[in-house]
């Protein structure tokens, strides 16, 4: 489990599983990070409401290439009330410890035939991980394109009640918006990780601002990496900055590496 004992600083890396049956290159890529001070491995469930690798069989393939622990993300959206229950069951058999229990990104309208399940909500998914022994964390997703914060911390208020012990926020470009999460969760009771996510150039900068929900780049940020002459290289200094808030104002940073550049977390770190 993550501890979050006073002074100390947790490290999680987020995963991706890939879109088919071969996790030989992604854990390679995994291998060398195995030395750096990384607490645990965070495996996304089928992000973008698109098919990957099951998030339960990574984990333990990570878990079992890498030796650190892995936190399982769960969601209502892709699974009954049964299946949910096998599937924590099953985890705790694999030797999983923690889990990240999200409402998931919706699936697209593009993406016909596909529909969300939500046989039960986020609070009911939060209690059933806790039975079943599990150390929970929550997103704290503000959603800054619609000022949602007030709103937000009041489900994260609801979500610790349900037995939550953490929360990871999305990828935060501001230190004023950082400072505003660092607060909330701190008024919620709950030990929070800051969302890193480096930038790699300036169309990554504009999608991410003007197409993924809960995602705020402010227009400094975005104006910077179009005028960088290394792009790359001033997003992973703006992660650096970033990284630097989070040891400030946080009880751990959630590092999100680009279009699997995990090479890039020795130079961030």
């Amino acid at each position: 489990m993550l501890q979050f004992a006073p002074g100390s600083f947790v490290l999680t890396v987020e995963v991706v599983p890939p879109r088919g049956p071969d996790a030989g290159p992604l854990l390679a890529s995994l291998a060398p990070l195995a030395s750096l001070p990384i607490q645990a491995f965070s495996v996304a469930t089928n992000p973008m409401a698109r098919a990957h690798m099951s998030a339960l069989a990574l984990s333990s393939l990570i878990l079992g290439r890498t030796g650190k622990p892995a936190i399982l993300h769960c969601t209502p959206r892709d699974h009954n009330r049964l299946s949910l229950q096998g599937l924590l069951w099953g985890a705790r058999a694999l030797g999983l410890d923690t889990v990240l229990a999200a409402s998931g990104d919706r699936v697209s309208l593009r993406e016909r035939g596909l529909t969300g399940v939500d046989d039960l909500n986020l609070f009911a998914l939060i209690s059933m991980a806790v039975e079943a022994g599990f150390q929970v964390g929550v997103v704290l997703d503000p959603r800054p394109e619609r000022r949602g914060l007030k709103r937000e911390l009041e489900r994260l208020k609801r979500k610790v009640e349900a037995g939550a012990r953490f929360a990871v926020t999305q990828p935060v470009y501001s230190s004023g918006e950082a400072l505003e999460l660092a607060e909330a969760a701190a008024s919620a009771g709950a030990p929070a990780l800051l969302g890193i996510l480096p930038l790699r150039t300036a169309r990554h900068a504009e999608f991410l601002h003007r197409k993924v929900a809960g995602i705020s780049v402010p227009d400094e940020v975005r104006a910077l990496m179009g005028n960088a002459r290394d792009p790359a290289a001033a997003g992973l200094e703006l992660a650096r900055g970033m990284l630097d808030t989070a040891r400030r104002c946080f009880s751990g940073a959630c590092l999100m590496p680009p279009f699997g550049h995990y090479e890039l977390l020795a130079d961030l770190l």
